[in-house]
């Protein structure tokens, strides 16, 4: 009888697990779509008329709350999802997102007063942070360490996807000349198809193996792991097999440890891991990125273009950002987690000082410099290759990998919640700031982005290609482990044998061994 050494197994991609996938990512393009369908919204003249925003002397700051709102909903929102997502699993976590979801839709393409609107903006905020957390933590959970960073990349993509959408229906609607003062609600009221497709596909989706394990429900997340990951490439499902060994005996090890808020902030490693995740989005936010996105017909107003252009480019830079997301998924799994993100910040920091430079030397308002205004069109495009190929999808893969089982849920939203506390800064100070200080306000995302691009370079560990099982070693727990996959090898009828030695694996049943490891 031989045996094979699991470390030298390679994995192919199972169709079921990428069509799985794309199914969460519905979730992804809720997001997408809500968190920047405000963009065109702004940019809508039967918007800014229905609610005299124009007229009203608190207009400006009206403008600046509903993103504002939007963001608290989410930072309030993400910290509570982790109890749902540790209790009833999490595919339902997606559920109950989703829910909110079509209700905040629903509600806020029927107001008829602006507070009705904020007030829903605010558990819109909730619900797509909250999906935004939830769709990587399950995709997370879902695919081959193998792949790990090009699949979950695929939230990125599909997030992306959402924003594409919003922002040709919101230039299409531009165009809808007949329909009054009430042309500004279908685009937020297509808020709500993808969470209903979600809601309707989730039935069908797989739970989380590993949160399976955690219930003491090991036979259906070995089944679902055989689901997920059989392929010609390994007939035997060896991999499934050696994965699901490795997990069972790791959740025995997770079930010992503290999952609470406190035990994070408490032991070190988990500290560590903590401020790794808030670093990560932190300093990926400085980037600006929506500041670019949901001020887009603001920004090119502010350069000088017309009502159709300020939604005209906004699109195109979406697409452009579909494609570049795309383009990473075929990267990411290629370079350094960390060193791959710092590039991306660094590169964005250097259109913004180029874009900010052109901005101060032809100010749109006296200077008719055409030539000028296009090189400022063009370095919104060029930001878009380091932010999308980079940034936006990676780093969901990282906040994922940086936890064990039994704290992912909570680390994935502490990161997300990051994103929606650093966008209530940006997002409420972008409109008074570009009115008063202009250009400047470009500074405030090069001289952060700089600086936390070189301490994530230098000091952010590397968590590619790793087991989910096995990143606790590089935080210094190694004792946390139960069981590498390198000292795991197959025989010819599929057993597991772990050099360690005491237990071996059939079927999906661990038994006790008799014989040695060796």
């Amino acid at each position: 009888m031989t045996v094979q050494d699991v470390s030298a197994l390679k994995q192919g991609l199972n169709p079921y697990n990428v069509l799985v996938l794309c199914f969460l990512g519905l979730g992804s393009m809720t997001y997408g779509y809500t968190a920047s369908i405000i963009g065109t919204t702004l940019g809508q003249p039967s918007f800014i008329k229905y609610f005299e925003l124009d007229t009203r002397k608190d207009g400006t700051d009206l403008i600046a709350t509903t993103n504002g709102l939007f963001q608290t909903g989410g930072f309030l929102g993400t910290l509570c999802l982790p109890w749902f997502a540790d209790k009833f699993g999490r595919k339902w976590a997606c559920a109950l997102a989703a829910s909110l979801a079509i209700i905040s839709g629903a509600l806020m393409a029927g107001s008829v007063h602006i507070g009705m609107f904020l007030a829903f903006r605010f558990f819109a905020g909730a619900s797509a942070f909250m999906i935004l957390a939830a769709v990587p933590i399950l995709m997370n959970e879902l695919v081959p360490g193998q792949f790990r960073g090009a699949l979950v990349d695929l939230h990125g993509v599909l997030l992306v996807f959402g924003y594409v959408i919003q922002g040709w229906v919101g230039f299409g609607f531009y165009f809808w000349t007949d329909g009054g003062s009430k042309t500004w609600r279908p685009p937020i009221a297509i808020q709500c198809f993808w969470p209903i497709l979600l809601l309707i596909a989730l039935p069908w989706l797989p739970e989380s193996p590993r949160w399976l394990c955690m219930q003491n429900r090991p036979q259906e997340a070995h089944d679902i792991l055989i689901r997920l990951h059989a392929n010609k490439n390994d007939p035997g499902n060896t991999m499934a097999e050696a994965e699901f060994y490795q997990i069972n005996k790791q959740i025995a090890i997770d079930r010992t440890l503290g999952s609470s808020w406190v035990a994070m902030f408490r032991k070190p490693s988990y500290r560590k891991r903590a401020l790794l995740a808030m670093g990560t989005t932190a300093i990926i936010q400085c980037s600006g990125v929506l500041v670019i996105n949901n001020y887009g017909p603001t920004l090119y107003k502010s350069l000088g273009f017309g009502p159709v252009k300020q939604l005209l480019y906004p699109a195109a830079w979406l697409v452009f950002a579909l494609g570049m997301n795309v383009v990473g998924m075929f990267l990411i799994d290629r370079f350094n987690r960390p060193r791959y993100m710092a590039f991306g910040v660094l590169g964005c920091m250097a259109t913004l000082i180029v874009e900010a430079a052109l901005v101060a030397s032809y100010p749109p308002a006296t200077t008719n410099n055409q030539s000028a205004l296009q090189a400022c069109v063009a370095m919104f495009f060029i930001y878009q290759i380091f932010y999308g190929a980079c940034l936006d999808g990676t780093q969901f893969s990282y906040l994922g990998e940086l936890f064990p089982t039994h704290l992912r849920a909570k680390g994935v939203c502490l990161g997300v919640s990051v994103i929606s506390l650093m966008n209530i800064i940006w997002l409420q100070s972008a409109p008074v700031a570009f009115e008063k200080i202009g250009w400047k306000f470009y500074l405030c995302f090069i001289i952060p982005g700089s600086l936390g691009a070189m301490v994530m370079w230098f000091t952010f560990p590397n968590t590619k290609g790793l087991p989910l099982e096995e990143v606790a070693a590089i935080f210094g727990d190694q004792d946390e482990v139960a069981v590498y996959q390198r000292e795991l090898e197959i025989d010819d009828e599929h057993h597991v044998i772990d050099h360690h030695g005491e237990n071996e694996k059939t079927m999906g049943r661990v038994v006790q061994s008799e014989e040695g490891s060796n």
